[in-house]
């Protein structure tokens, strides 16, 4: 495929033809006249081939390669956006745009909002969007990352893309107080974890945990699932199921739920959270700004959260 002899604009046609699946309206949408964009949605058939839109009754839809093109034409309109949007100075005082952000409900809490804290101060017309880790993330990383500014994760999910470290968490166990789950004082044993029910976290995101939990042999008898971090504690407390969380997760969860924190009987893998993003964005002025920024908020968080007993 020769791009010198594509136009490009063909592409911004594509996406409103095809996420409008109407003539008029796709080019009211992006300033065409009726008859340019007919004319766009002919040169597009001849190029794939492909009627892309098919009437139907009085009414058009998507062909099979239509529907194939329509998540793709969004990917490659945002990597497109971004491309053209890179900058080769950034103020950050001055400027106004936005940085869209891949995480966990768990990273936004713990250090998320710390960070929108310091942009807030310093940088007044920077907006940030964080949007929730996808179940595809491990599968579809390159094209993830390729139309984000960046992805929270801990090391040992993904690999091979350019990445900052953070902070560093611990892993730690959930359990009902005393009297709801008297079964279970102030230590679990590995038995205690083969033995009980547990509630995880359904995504990928706690990967390393999970595996390990696999090579001592432990196998999770999960009652409940939820793929929100935060939910973690109301659904141990009062029951007698147990749950792995993030250290400073807990600590922040505390006047929430009637639980307590009980250290792991092994030595849990540590967590160490990074920002990774795509290589088409390493130097870009405003990304570097953001990297900076985030690395600096993460060495802010000096250490692993200490050992503690209780909520």
């Amino acid at each position: 495929m020769n791009l010198a002899r594509l136009d490009l604009n063909l592409v911004v046609a594509l996406r409103a033809l095809l996420e409008e699946r109407n003539v008029t309206r796709a080019g009211q949408r992006v300033g065409l006249s009726q008859p340019a964009m007919s004319a766009a949605l002919a040169r597009l058939r001849r190029h794939f081939d492909d009627d892309l839109l098919a009437r139907v009754g009085g009414h058009y839809e998507l062909t099979a390669l239509g529907q194939v093109l329509l998540a793709r034409t969004a990917t490659a309109y945002e990597v497109m956006e971004r491309l053209f949007a890179s900058q080769a100075a950034f103020d950050p005082v001055s400027e106004t745009r936005e940085f869209k952000i891949v995480a966990s409900d768990y990273a936004v809490a713990v250090f998320g909002a710390e960070l929108a804290r310091v942009v807030h101060e310093e940088a007044p017309g920077i907006r940030l969007r964080f949007t929730q880790t996808p179940t595809t993330v491990v599968d579809e990383t390159a094209t993830l990352l390729s139309t984000t500014d960046g992805l929270l994760m801990p090391h040992g999910v993904i690999s091979d893309f350019p990445a900052t470290d953070l902070y560093e968490d611990r892993w730690v166990f959930l359990v009902a107080v005393a009297d709801d789950h008297p079964s279970v004082g102030d230590r679990l044993t590995r038995e205690d974890l083969g033995r009980l029910p547990w509630v995880t976290y359904q995504r990928t995101y706690d990967a390393p945990a999970v595996r390990q939990l696999g090579m001592l042999g432990i196998e999770p008898r999960v009652e409940v699932s939820v793929d929100n971090f935060q939910l973690l504690p109301m659904l141990v407390e009062r029951t007698q199921r147990i749950t792995l969380i993030q250290a400073r997760l807990a600590r922040l969860l505390a006047p929430l739920a009637a639980v307590h924190v009980v250290e792991p009987p092994y030595e849990a893998v540590p967590l160490r959270e990074a920002l990774w993003w795509h290589p088409v964005h390493t130097h870009d002025a405003a990304h570097i700004w953001l990297r900076e920024t985030t690395a600096r908020v993460g060495r802010g968080m000096v250490g692993a959260p200490e050992a503690h007993t209780g909520f």
